[in-house]
């Protein structure tokens, strides 16, 4: 096993310590702790931009089993990561493995410290998730290779009061050219499976930085627009708030993800809370309302629409997740503005709706 000798903490703000082994790269990080309980697909969750001022924790008890592949790429669209590089603070496993797989170019070791994040292993992580669903999750520190003197000095800022958007969102617009129409995402730290899913249906795309007003999107004559998926706080980004209301009354269709739901309900008049311990992992049931079906899909969200109470006026419910009651997708009843907060692209899987996606080129296409 690739890894060293030393020891590595994981440390809770409630004050819990516990004690393991450290890997990948030395250092310390402090983060929201938080859980995923998807078997496979460590590769997509690592590289979410969604995770970004996170540290992840697996449930799986073996992680790492086919390694990490070469990055390959399609129009300038990943097609086997969700971004350029891991996005977590810091990795959580019971048990990381030496990979055997034909298309592994290192192991989850030598991935994590080639890129400076911190990883603990040989920990109870059944102990920690059923403390964060007990209690809630809660900031945290791990480190490896080190030791935490004064935890406290770490976690002066809460995940809440913070916009990560700014550290997931590009710079300045990054063009995917296609033969179909020009659609417009807002770029929140969208994930390449989004990207991708709509390369596939012929798109056009334009990514925009996320702060961008609705006039500097409008400046693409777009034919419909998406608002991403993305880390943190909703209630904190009022300019992508203020913009997607702006949007809206160019009557063009609009598409939101995760994020993107969160964005528009507040937009549109609803409300978005802090759930307890949010949903992660690619094995969330949802249900469509026009059909009472049941589709597996896959989650990243630790805020939502939590009670029929807070969806906007002029919309109606889409999607729910039958666990818990929290709203899963919105249709606007006037305007041609769809939401689904879980993600259609699902990769590594499942694929159950990414027809939601041709749902999309309908209303922008019109046929």
């Amino acid at each position: 096993m690739e890894s060293w000798n030393e020891k590595g903490y994981l440390y809770l703000e409630d004050g819990t310590l516990v004690e393991g082994y450290g890997f990948g790269a030395k250092g310390i990080r402090a983060g929201e702790i938080v859980f995923t309980t998807a078997m496979n697909g460590y590769v997509e969750s690592l590289t979410d931009p969604s995770y970004k001022g996170q540290i992840l924790i697996i449930t799986h008890p073996l992680v790492g089993n086919y390694g990490i592949p070469e990055k390959k790429y399609q129009q300038g669209i990943l097609t086997n990561f969700e971004s350029e590089r891991i996005q977590v603070e810091g990795l959580v496993v019971a048990e990381h493995t030496y990979p055997i797989k034909w298309n592994s170019s290192m192991t989850l070791h030598e991935w994590l410290k080639s890129e400076g994040i911190p990883g603990v292993f040989d920990v109870d992580t059944r102990m920690l998730v059923k403390k964060i669903r007990t209690y809630g999750t809660m900031m945290g520190i791990i480190a490896s290779g080190s030791e935490i003197d004064n935890p406290r000095k770490y976690l002066e800022k809460k995940y809440d009061e913070i916009d990560f958007t700014q550290f997931t969102s590009p710079k300045s617009p990054i063009f995917h050219p296609n033969n179909g129409p020009i659609i417009v995402v807002v770029d929140c730290g969208i994930k390449h499976g989004i990207l991708y899913g709509l390369y596939q249906r012929g798109f056009s795309i334009v990514r925009v930085p996320c702060n961008y007003s609705a006039n500097q999107v409008i400046q693409f004559n777009p034919k419909g627009i998406v608002f991403s998926n993305g880390p943190g706080n909703p209630n904190l980004l009022e300019n992508q708030i203020k913009a997607f209301s702006e949007l809206a009354e160019y009557k063009l269709p609009i598409l939101g993800i995760c994020l993107g739901h969160q964005i528009a309900t507040l937009s549109l008049g609803g409300k978005i809370k802090k759930m307890k311990f949010g949903h992660r992992a690619i094995n969330k049931p949802v249900i469509e309302i026009n059909s009472n079906k049941c589709y597996i899909s896959t989650h990243n969200h630790g805020y939502g629409i939590i009670s029929k109470n807070d969806i906007p006026p002029n919309t109606k419910v889409w999607f729910y997740n039958p666990d818990d009651g929290t709203i899963e997708g919105l249709i606007h009843e006037k305007l041609p503005i769809i939401t689904t907060q879980f993600h259609p692209e699902a990769r590594p899987g499942p694929w159950d709706t990414t027809w939601v996606f041709d749902r999309f080129k309908v209303m922008v296409s019109g046929k």
